[in-house]
């Protein structure tokens, strides 16, 4: 096929993507460190994660092995991420490693809860109520008035920690 203007690509060349060898090397490393990642973790997580069976072996026996032997097991490892799509593992890694802040959210939707039952009474008890039927309403209404109370006398909260352990056990969020 002649192209008409020498100047520009082809049809075929527009399509072709180039990457430097610099980049090629800088995924490369990402995946040995993803798997270096995963080395790390104990077997029983490592059992969650969505590996191909010849990659979690790889693993397994990189665990055991140390420095050298281990070294080589780890460009192994990059070696066999290539020819895998990485975001499944990646994002199970990113799930692991942000448990504190799910906590802490979690935590936090608990205390916003706690505080709309003691502002709003009855009310915020009902919609509680119906998201979950388990909890009870008299000790729910009984705690939220003696925390009004506590409130208005500037006493110590010692009612509103009730609540929000009364919310926590009984998994409200």
């Amino acid at each position: 096929m002649t192209r008409r203007n020498k100047q520009e690509p082809s049809r075929d060349e527009a399509n072709i993507i180039l990457v430097s060898r610099s980049e090629m090397k800088r995924k490369m490393k990402a995946l040995q460190a993803l798997g270096e990642e995963l080395v790390k973790l104990s077997p029983a997580v490592l059992a969650k994660f969505p590996l191909k069976n010849i990659l979690r072996i790889a693993i397994t026996d990189a665990q055991r092995f140390s420095k050298e032997a281990k070294r080589r097991q780890l460009q192994l490892i990059g070696k066999l991420m290539r020819t895998i799509d990485p975001e499944p593992i990646q994002a199970a890694l990113n799930l692991l490693n942000n448990k504190h802040g799910q906590q802490t959210i979690k935590l936090q939707k608990l205390e916003r809860l706690r505080d709309q039952v003691i502002v709003e009474g009855d009310k915020a008890i009902d919609e509680v109520l119906k998201k979950h039927p388990s909890i009870e309403r008299q000790t729910l209404r009984q705690l939220a008035r003696q925390a009004r109370k506590e409130q208005k006398d500037n006493k110590q909260a010692k009612a509103s920690k009730e609540i929000f352990k009364y919310l926590r056990n009984r998994n409200c969020v």
